[in-house]
């Protein structure tokens, strides 16, 4: 274990800077002298490892295997984190219901949560929320046989079409807000959802367009109809608890850095997600 120094949080602060700018650099240069050696990031450094907290049931942004192994466009935002800091990263399982408390737990559970967690104004009064690095919005999977039923949120919103969500996060929300008609059915595992719409256990999903166009390549039963149409507009980031404005600091770093040197928009690319930011 290498005892942390001033200057190797300095070091630290001046590499995620890159292409940012020099004037993001002086504020880390300034944040990392007065934090000295008590804040979160230098607590990151001393352990050597990035602990970040994922649902691991979210394609393509969070997905965990039957092995154990994590993949995703989150996952990876995750490893640059880490690699940018020169330290390790260990994913910790969380679900949606419980994301919130997982986050504030005492001792924590993780540094970060990330993967397909949307920023709102809700999650800002408690927690941290990064600046965003995915535009996000909430749409549809059903049956391709049915894709021409749906062309609005009108008609979803009929006692007969039975609108299946996962629990907890904001999926479930966004149906009970809107759907106050139609017929609400709660799944547990949020990535069966898919398959029991694609075999008539349920009409339609509530999901994001995020996630929609990959169920829509892996199984030609299914179909997003209203993908370029979202019901909403947002943004995806990174959670954390109140209190870690160094480690806040350097993620937006990260994320700015990715943007300006052209890494985020080929990860985009890589998992087929539309790059919103110009």
């Amino acid at each position: 274990m290498f005892r942390i120094t001033k200057t190797w949080l300095l070091i630290a602060a001046l590499a995620v800077c890159g292409t940012v700018g020099v004037g993001a650099c002086a504020k880390d240069k300034s944040a990392s002298t007065e934090q000295s050696e008590s804040g979160k990031v230098a607590e990151i450094l001393q352990r050597g490892t990035l602990l970040a907290g994922t649902t691991g049931d979210y394609r393509p942004l969070s997905f965990r295997e039957e092995d154990g192994t994590y993949w995703g466009f989150g996952i990876e935002m995750a490893g640059e984190i880490a690699k940018r800091l020169g330290v390790k990263v260990q994913f910790v399982p969380t679900s949606w219901p419980t994301l919130t408390d997982d986050v504030l737990a005492e001792p924590q559970l993780f540094d970060l949560a990330i993967g397909g967690i949307t920023i709102t104004d809700a999650r800002k009064e408690t927690m941290l929320m990064s600046e965003g690095y995915l535009v996000n919005g909430k749409t549809i999977l059903c049956r391709a046989s049915e894709a021409d039923s749906y062309e609005s949120l009108a008609d979803l919103n009929k006692p007969e079409v039975r609108v299946m969500v996962n629990p907890g996060g904001l999926n479930e929300k966004f149906a009970n807000e809107n759907l106050t008609n139609a017929t609400i059915l709660v799944h547990q595992k949020n990535e069966e959802i898919p398959t029991l719409v694609a075999e008539g256990e349920a009409d339609v999903m509530i999901t994001e367009i995020t996630e929609a166009p990959y169920y829509v390549q892996a199984d030609a039963r299914l179909a997003a109809p209203l993908l370029d149409k979202p019901f909403n507009h947002g943004e995806i980031g990174v959670l954390m608890q109140k209190g870690q404005e160094d480690l806040l600091q350097l993620v937006n770093n990260v994320i700015r850095q990715m943007k300006s040197d052209g890494s985020l928009r080929r990860l985009h690319a890589k998992y087929g997600l539309v790059y919103g930011y110009e």
